[in-house]
């Protein structure tokens, strides 16, 4: 089965970018991970039928009544589970792994982060970052395959509008790889 996995979308309308919309169009299960925004967004990515979602905490209280705060749900004998604040951490995915034990589940998806990571330790964690708003990192989604008790992921990245940090980081990048090149030129 091939899921993708995204979170914090922070979308005011229905419309969904268009490579996102192709990734969804090709998967069989969509999971996010919280953070629609508004009721528009999360009928925009439910009208699939192949979505399973939880609340974020930027959810209108609308959607607060509509979805649950944690999802827990099996593919192929994969206990998966969904929160959308597992930690906050990225660098640190002790309190992502304590909940997931608590949860029971060999993979849990989180959000909030809006920066991908996939770790697996005793368990697969699995943070998409944002397609849409993204911090400290591009846009992107996760696609995950489950395959007769197999997982496998992968962070795709997305067109879109990128950190300003990222765009920084990229600009000291290209300025020490020019003075580098004036270097061996001299």
């Amino acid at each position: 089965m091939k899921m993708i996995v995204l979170s914090d979308t922070h979308m005011k309308t229905g419309e969904i970018p268009r490579q996102l919309q192709t990734l969804l169009e090709e998967c069989d299960l969509i999971v996010h991970a919280g953070d629609f925004s508004t009721v528009k967004a999360y009928n925009a990515f439910n009208a699939s039928g192949k979505l399973k979602a939880v609340f974020g905490n930027d959810d209108t209280s609308e959607l607060k009544k509509l979805l649950p705060e944690r999802l827990t749900f099996e593919v192929e004998g994969v206990k998966i589970g969904v929160v959308h604040e597992g930690g906050l951490s990225v660098t640190d995915t002790t309190a992502q792994g304590y909940l997931a034990k608590e949860m029971g589940v060999d993979i849990l998806i989180f959000g909030h982060l809006h920066r991908p990571l996939i770790e697996k330790k005793d368990v697969v964690l699995v943070c998409p970052g944002s397609p849409t708003r993204p911090r400290m990192s591009n846009p992107s989604v996760v696609e995950l395959i489950i395959e007769k008790g197999s997982i496998n992921g992968r962070i795709i990245t997305l067109e879109g509008a990128t950190c300003e940090y990222i765009k920084f980081r990229d600009s000291l990048k290209k300025g020490e790889q020019e003075k580098n090149r004036n270097k061996k030129n001299a």
